[in-house]
């Protein structure tokens, strides 16, 4: 998908990850300087200089979204490299393995204080931060990582589908709030997508990968490039201008309904 984003900034949590990485690496081969952004500098400067090595602009930075005191000095610096921030993706995420899931009664504490720390109170903390700054180029926007899950909830996933689904409505809230500063916020929602977390617990296996394919119409797994373009579209002031608060859905037609052959 082609989008000109010349001259604008994009930064990504969770920018090392697989979603955040296809992401960050759309919006550079579109024009953006992008700050990745996440606990893992390592990491986050592999995708960077992935970027570099192919012509686009990006940075490393360092970022917790669970600490307040952290993203201050982050935003600042993004500001200093990059001159503007214009667009902001709270991707950070985190979710429990099978091993970890179970029901309400039985899910840890611990597990449910992580994952909201970061799946929920991260959005919060980023965008607190952040929206001055997209509020000084005069058209700032958020795009928020949400989840299926979020929208239709599974079983044994009780603070993910929480965290989830209270990011799609703080979107909503959120844009309501933003759009007299003309700063758009919208919400993708993505479904199984394909990456080495997916292939070891679903499409390594031939039987598992079809248990999970029977529940998508278009019968397959998404791509980091099938949320990197509805994050391209939401992002672009060009052709989505009169799009805040929605929640894009981009699943295969999962949360459509049942899909089984009876």
């Amino acid at each position: 998908m082609k989008v000109d984003y010349s001259g604008k900034t994009v930064v990504i949590t969770g920018g090392a990850g697989a979603i955040g990485s296809a992401m960050a690496e759309a919006f550079a081969a579109n024009g953006a300087k992008v700050a990745v952004c996440g606990r893992n500098v390592a990491k986050g400067q592999e995708v960077a200089d992935k970027i570099k090595a192919a012509g686009g602009i990006a940075e490393a930075f360092k970022l917790d979204v669970t600490d307040r005191n952290q993203i201050p000095e982050c935003a600042a610096a993004i500001e200093k490299a990059f001159g503007t921030i214009d667009v902001l993706i709270n991707n950070a995420g985190v979710n429990v393995g099978p091993d970890d899931r179970g029901p309400i009664h039985e899910f840890k504490e611990d597990k449910w204080d992580w994952i909201r720390s970061v799946d929920l109170d991260g959005v919060y903390n980023c965008a607190k931060v952040f929206i001055p700054y997209l509020k000084k180029t005069g058209a700032g926007n958020i795009i928020n990582i949400s989840s299926i899950v979020g929208v239709v909830p599974l079983r044994n996933q009780c603070a993910f589908a929480a965290c989830k689904a209270a990011v799609v409505n703080l979107t909503k809230a959120m844009a309501i709030e933003l759009a007299p500063e003309n700063i758009r916020v919208n919400v993708i929602a993505p479904g199984s997508i394909l990456f080495e977390g997916t292939k070891a617990l679903f499409y390594a296996d031939k039987e598992k990968a079809e248990k999970m394919l029977v529940n998508i119409p278009q019968h397959r797994a998404g791509s980091g490039d099938d949320i990197s373009n509805a994050a391209l579209y939401l992002g672009s002031d060009a052709d989505a201008s009169y799009v805040t608060g929605a929640s894009l859905v981009v699943d295969g037609g999962w949360t459509c309904g049942f899909a089984r052959d009876f």
